[in-house]
């Protein structure tokens, strides 16, 4: 079996993480850059875009989004929604993923034969990130989960980091080092997901 597909397998979501890392920031950054640089898209068009949010940048981030749930949220349902963004909170950083729609739309105009397939296109170029990126930190041994709560928070988020208008946040994932191990994940029988043909 490749290290690769052995990475895969490793990757899980961790809830349980803490303020501490495996990593030095810089190494941090450097699997982001690596990931949005060889992380491939359709007709090359490198869409994909990430910040990277760490110390009080990720705690405002989820100081954010609390807020904005507050709002939303029914008082006597909040206490599980605010613990769940403390658990999110309590990690090291964050990064957000974004696909840029002036890339997207440009395509739609140049090859308009294939104008309704580039905005599924870029969502699948975001899912491909979001997966490098979070085997590649699971492998230096971080903890992570994928979150989405795009777009209640987009505005804000803009705001914040002043993100260009045409960046479409599409998830936010929390990382830092497990303090948990997570439970057994059950598989559906693969002979029913994989079709083989020879």
């Amino acid at each position: 079996m490749s290290a690769f597909l052995e990475a895969v397998k490793k990757r899980r979501s961790y809830y349980n993480i803490s303020r501490t890392s495996t990593l030095p920031d810089d190494k941090i950054a450097e699997i982001v850059k690596d990931a949005v640089k060889y992380t491939p898209s359709s007709f090359n068009c490198q869409s994909s875009r990430a910040v990277l949010l760490l110390g009080s940048h990720h705690d405002k981030l989820w100081s954010i989004t609390t807020e904005t749930l507050r709002k939303i949220v029914p008082a006597d349902n909040f206490a599980s929604t605010e613990q769940k963004m403390k658990a999110f909170g309590a990690g090291y950083g964050t990064v957000l993923f974004f696909e840029d729609q002036t890339v997207v739309e440009k395509l739609m105009t140049d090859f308009a034969l294939y104008k309704d397939n580039f905005p599924v296109w870029s969502e699948q170029t975001s899912g491909m990130l979001q997966l490098v990126v979070w085997t590649a930190l699971t492998e230096a041994g971080l903890g992570a989960t994928l979150q989405h709560y795009n777009p209640l928070i987009d505005n804000e988020v803009k705001a914040t980091w002043k993100i260009p208008d045409s960046w479409k946040l599409t998830a936010q994932m929390p990382f830092g080092k497990p303090e948990a191990e997570p439970g057994e994940k059950a598989f559906q029988p693969i002979e029913e997901r994989v079709k083989i043909h020879k």
